[in-house]
């Protein structure tokens, strides 16, 4: 069974992508990833993560704006996913975990 491979985007990587990547990491439908687009980020976006999803969820309008940018061929023929999630959540925060299963639900099987 083919898995849909899901790459998720924030600036850091330490709290807004990272939990989406954690909230479905078990879910058996996809593969999952989680990026950062700052030089500082816990795991850096590469063009080899851009190729490998099949959709990229991004926190905020400027982390697509960096994959235009940084990533303009690899992104032709993808779908990303503003996701308009400010940086105002912790890791795991009950609060950021709702807004993303709201957010994700008109696009995932959750």
């Amino acid at each position: 069974m083919y898995k849909s491979k899901l790459l998720f985007v924030c600036s850091k990587n330490k709290w807004r992508s990272l939990t989406a990547e954690k909230m479905l990491e078990s879910n058996e439908d996809y593969s999952v990833k989680s990026a950062g687009t700052e030089a500082g980020a816990r795991v850096k976006i590469t063009a080899g993560m851009v190729r490998w999803a099949d959709i990229i969820f991004v926190m905020e309008k400027k982390h697509r704006t960096r994959l235009q940018e940084n990533f303009s061929s690899e992104i032709i023929d993808k779908q990303i996913v503003v996701l308009n999630i400010p940086d105002d959540f912790q890791f795991m925060d009950a609060e950021l975990i709702t807004i993303l299963e709201s957010r994700l639900e008109a696009y995932l099987e959750l």
